[in-house]
């Protein structure tokens, strides 16, 4: 009696399973409606536990905060689109109709690592270079143009993968691009060039606003560090204005980055100064710099004989970049280096030339009563 009552509940039921539904059975679209919305579940929860997870991380670094930012910005579109391609697997489809599927979830996977990149080109910009280009609007400009061209060889390169997987043939147009590309880059080389050498400034920091440098015969304090070029406010008082793909290739002494400051100077005394004094000067002078606070006292020597002095060289460093701290610390030594050889007696050199005149034989001077004359005799037959 209940397998007969079965059988009465089975037939009916088998009747609507083989029921057709454009060439599937209503069993197919049944099944494929289940894993297409278990798949869409499946994905939306393991986004919703991933975002939650992570956000609750109490020390979270910048990885996880990429992360987050990542896992939130998933397209539900997207999720739905690769359950659908999930849920068709349950069908038997045909070759044309199984490569339409496909290329639209590939197509979906694209877009979505496009947004992804998009993200991580706005985090990495943001996170790096953002608190530089508050300080400069020059600085701003650059981080504006570093985004923009990053974001258009992004979405070039989303763009040519679509298009593959939509099996458009892709050859011609990338010579194209290519062809077009380097035409522009002929005629804007000059720009393009001050541009890139912009971002190389902005991201290897060679220099910043603010900071004294020296190019070559020029020397100042950067005031704008722009798309094109960087200004410069020289010693003298006017604006020195430096293209900056010259800029890069020019030999750039920064002196902001200096942390101590190494410091050689050499004076002479003259040859007359007695041994046991000429000994005792590098003494004293590491005496007098070893008085003087931050100060590195390194070595003094008895350098040389000079042609008209006897010559130290004297090596120190100062503890503080700061130049006019410099000059005190030398202005000092050098001021306890003049008492120093005054007290002893000793006179610093400057250059002279001694002349010793030999004196001439007694059969080449002049006879008594011809001085001045020379007598001259003309060669003739004896």
């Amino acid at each position: 009696m209940e397998k007969s009552q079965l059988s009465d509940w089975a037939a009916p039921l088998q009747s609507y399973l083989t029921w057709k539904f454009h060439g599937f059975s209503a069993g197919a679209w049944i099944a494929f409606g289940l894993v297409t919305a278990a798949g869409f579940v499946v994905l939306l929860s393991a986004r919703k536990i991933l975002t939650r997870y992570l956000g609750r991380i109490r020390e979270r670094g910048e990885l996880e905060d990429l992360l987050v930012s990542l896992i939130a910005g998933t397209r539900t579109l997207v999720l739905l689109v690769l359950s659908f391609y999930l849920g068709s697997m349950a069908l038997t489809l045909s070759i044309r109709a199984a490569d339409i599927i496909a290329t639209a979830a590939a197509v979906a996977i694209v877009l979505q690592i496009g947004l992804w990149g998009n993200q991580i080109i706005s985090y990495a910009i943001r996170r790096g270079l953002e608190h530089q280009a508050g300080e400069d609007q020059g600085l701003a400009t650059a981080v504006g143009a570093l985004n923009f061209i990053s974001r258009t060889a992004l979405w070039t390169i989303v763009a040519l993968l679509i298009l593959g997987s939509l099996q458009v043939n892709i050859t011609s147009l990338i010579a194209g691009l290519g062809i077009g590309g380097v035409a522009v880059a002929l005629a804007v080389q000059n720009i393009l060039g001050d541009l890139f050498a912009s971002l190389s400034i902005l991201i290897d920091k060679p220099f910043a606003v603010g900071h004294f440098i020296v190019i070559d015969t020029l020397a100042g304090t950067v005031e704008h560090v722009g798309v094109k070029s960087t200004r410069v406010r020289s010693l003298s008082g006017e604006e020195i204005v430096l293209s900056n793909g010259d800029l890069l290739k020019s030999r750039i002494h920064n002196y902001k980055r200096l942390f101590e400051r190494r410091v050689l100077f050499g004076f002479g005394v003259t040859y007359d100064t007695p041994h046991d004094k000429l000994a005792a000067i590098p003494a004293q002078v590491r005496r007098i710099i070893e008085g003087i606070e931050k100060t590195r006292f390194d070595r003094a020597h008895f350098k040389e004989f000079g042609e008209s002095s006897l010559n130290f060289e004297v090596v120190y460093y100062v503890l503080d970049p700061d130049y006019n701290l410099y000059m005190d610390i030398q202005q000092a030594i050098n001021l306890g280096l003049a008492r120093y050889l005054a007290r002893e007696g000793v006179e610093f050199a400057f250059p002279s030339r001694t002349i010793y005149l030999a004196p001439q034989p007694a059969e080449t001077l002049p006879k008594d009563g011809q001085r001045g004359v020379t007598e001259q005799r003309t060669p003739g037959p004896h």
